[in-house]
């Protein structure tokens, strides 16, 4: 019979027939590990009972009594000398015990212990040895990357990230599945505190590396820079490829190391402690974003206490930054949530909407600040501009907030473009109070441009050119009564406006209150024409202002738009009967010197009253001269066409007259005295006037 030869020293315990000995259970069988047991020769035996025996290896009985009576075969091999004919291999090596052949031992008890039966946890379920030995491996695997130089460098995690993921999800199922089979109070209980206690090892660790792959981020390329790079042909490529792989601001395997962590922090229970780490990370990026666009945050009361200067140069950079989120930043944003929680969507859409409803919110505070801040004309293009940065990124919240979170901020936005929107109104219609306000009494200088008109036209000419469509929208909009202060404008204001428009209410209330401001320029202008004594000079006036104010709206489709060509025209017409009337106050009292009536008696022409004709002209053109030479018409072409005006009066009458009786006067000392003009002289002069600047007469006749 050939003898079996074990690699290890074993015991055997075989049933006996029933003529076999029993074996004493009061006695203790003690082996000594370095000596050689004797072997009893056992009686006839099945083969299955030597195989069974053969396979028992390394036996320690405490409990003898517990073993069947029987007798019992003790086996050794024969030790061969080294190089003997019969000698045998040596063993094989031990095996050793990976984390990787430890993790499959521990997977397959966890899915054993996945439905334990409740008898099997009442007899008190055991925990195999091995998952000692296990947390062991992963206590070493956490400590290697926890040594500095294993800590996260740029993108990269440690090279075996993979299987750290991989405990590190092991551990989080072992301990929650332990958790929920055993009580702490068992005698299981310090073994799944150990588990707890590596398991939030290792999430501390994740949340480190979580928070340090966050803080890594590179700043977006923003789109005046796409620009500059886009003009050099060479970098095209390249940067349209950095853009894609560094969205937003994080490479794609930065992005995929981030959504790695997520996931087994969150299935680990550390949910709220991921989202804190990302929540803060994010607010300190986005706020960095906003003050490297040059906007800070500002309290509405802190607002209020500025100047208007210093807070007119806080408008720019807030609608840079409005539009930069709207456009970019808050897009990108949502699709870094969306890549990092990608197995969580709902945690996603509530990130994003914490994380970003802060920073709208902060914006649109700015701008219900603006709205509230003091009224002033000057104000208005500001405002305007705040209100077109509201309305035309809406539809951006729409695309980019979850539905709920987007109908919030909808409303809000909504809100605070309303608040501007009135304030826009008012500060509109303060334009016509500032109009009534000017009350001076001192008339302008050589009946010039009223500072009023310039004002004003330069105002509504701007607004029309740059913002007629979004002040159309703002007054049909945000409108809130209709403006029924009939006593504010003039007395025949209702007359005129129902004569050029037709019928008012089928105007919109902005080219209403157009209407109205220029009705109201028109009658205040009147009024300060007034303020001259001398009526040919109020007809100056009335011309500079009304032909500056003609040539405002010719030079403005949007503002000739909304006024209209009746309008026009009969301004145009008013202006033709001043220049009718200047001419009569002055230059046709002038032809009246030349006037033929009582200078012939008895057919015969009567020196004296000839000589007090051409006495009188002169006095009288000299001074017509000397007066307005300084009178001022701003206008070059209103200028040309007054000299044209007078010169065609006033020359060939003059040239008819003095050719007529000249002959009457004696050759030499009296025809100097007086005739002092010739019809080219008087043409000279009259091309002098209405430059602002007194000339004397030094050209005389010789």
């Amino acid at each position: 019979m050939e003898k079996n030869h074990q690699p290890e020293k074993s015991l055997s315990f075989n049933k006996g027939d029933d003529d076999d000995k029993n074996f004493d259970a009061d006695k203790t069988l003690v082996i000594d590990a370095d000596k050689t047991l004797p072997v009893t020769e056992s009686p006839k035996c099945s083969n299955e009972e030597k195989s069974a025996a053969a396979e028992i290896t390394e036996v320690e009985m405490e409990n003898p009594e517990e073993m069947e009576t029987g007798q019992t075969e003790i086996e050794e091999p024969e030790e061969k000398e080294e190089g003997g004919e019969q000698g045998e291999p040596a063993p094989p090596p031990e095996i050793e015990y990976t984390l990787e052949t430890a993790s499959d031992d521990v997977e397959h008890f966890l899915s054993n212990l996945s439905t334990p039966k409740e008898e099997e946890v009442e007899a008190g379920l055991e925990i195999p040895e091995f998952v000692e030995k296990y947390l062991d491996l992963v206590e070493k695997k956490i400590f290697e990357h926890e040594l500095p130089d294993t800590k996260v460098k740029g993108s990269q995690l440690p090279e075996d990230d993979a299987s750290f993921f991989k405990a590190v999800e092991q551990i989080s199922k072992l301990y929650k599945n332990l958790s929920a089979v055993f009580k702490l109070d068992s005698n299981q209980g310090p073994l799944i505190n150990r588990i707890g206690r590596i398991q939030q090892r290792a999430m501390s660790y994740l949340e480190d590396e979580f928070r340090s792959l966050l803080e890594e981020y590179s700043r977006i390329v923003e789109p005046d820079q796409k620009q500059e790079v886009a003009d050099q042909p060479d970098q095209d490529q390249s940067a349209e490829s950095n853009d894609e792989s560094n969205f937003p601001g994080y490479s794609q395997e930065v992005l995929a190391n981030l959504n790695k962590i997520a996931k087994e922090m969150i299935s680990g229970g550390h949910e709220s402690e991921c989202c804190e780490v990302y929540m803060i990370t994010r607010s300190n990026v986005n706020e960095e974003t906003l003050n490297k666009l040059g906007f800070e945050k500002i309290s509405i009361d802190e607002v209020q206490k500025m100047q208007w200067e210093a807070l007119e140069r806080e408008i720019p950079p807030w609608i840079k930054a409005f539009k930069q989120c709207a456009s970019v930043y808050f897009p990108g944003e949502r699709k870094l949530a969306e890549t990092i929680f990608s197995d969580y969507p709902s945690l996603s859409d509530s990130l994003f909407s914490n994380l970003i409803r802060g920073v709208f919110i902060q914006l649109l505070n700015f701008a219900e600040a603006v709205a509230i801040s003091k009224r002033s004309t000057e104000k208005l293009f500001k405002f305007l501009d705040i209100y077109e940065t509201l309305r035309d990124n809406l539809l951006a919240i729409d695309s980019v907030f979850p539905e709920e979170c987007a109908k919030e901020l909808r409303a809000e936005t909504t809100t605070a473009r309303c608040r501007i929107g009135e304030t826009a109104i008012c500060i509109f219609c303060d334009l016509e109070n500032s109009i009534k306000s000017d009350t001076g009494k001192t008339p302008v200088p050589g009946g010039a441009v009223h500072p009023l008109t310039r004002y004003t036209m330069n105002y509504l000419k701007y607004a029309c050119d740059e913002y007629k469509d979004t002040l159309e929208q703002v007054f049909k909009e945000h409108s809130k009564i209709e403006r029924a202060d009939s006593t504010s404008r003039p007395r025949d204001y209702e007359g005129d406006s129902q004569n050029y428009n037709n019928d008012e209410e089928n105007h919109s209330p902005f080219s209403g209150q157009l209407m109205r401001i220029m009705d109201l320029l028109d009658s205040i202008l009147e009024t300060k024409s007034k303020l001259y004594k001398d009526i040919a000079l109020s007809c100056i006036f009335m011309m500079n202002n009304g032909r500056y104010m003609l040539q405002k709206i010719k030079g403005s489709k949007e503002i000739h738009q909304t006024m209209g060509d009746t309008w026009y025209r009969k301004r145009s017409s008013d202006l033709r009967n001043y220049h009718q009337t200047y001419k009569r106050e002055t230059w046709m009292k002038l032809l009246g010197c030349l006037n033929l009536e009582g200078l012939n008696v008895n057919g015969k022409v009567v020196k004296p009253v000839l000589k007090e004709r051409f006495k009188s002209f002169n006095a009288m053109f000299e001074e017509i001269h000397k007066t307005q030479s300084s009178w001022v018409v701003c206008d070059k072409q209103l200028q040309s066409e007054l000299r044209v005006s007078v010169s065609a009066i006033v020359i060939p009458a003059y040239r008819s007259f003095l050719g007529r009786f000249s002959g009457y006067l004696d050759p030499g000392r009296q025809t100097e005295k007086y005739i002092k003009f010739q019809p080219e002289d008087i043409e000279t002069y009259i091309d002098e006037l209405f430059d602002g600047n007194p000339a004397s007469m030094a050209r005389r006749k010789t």
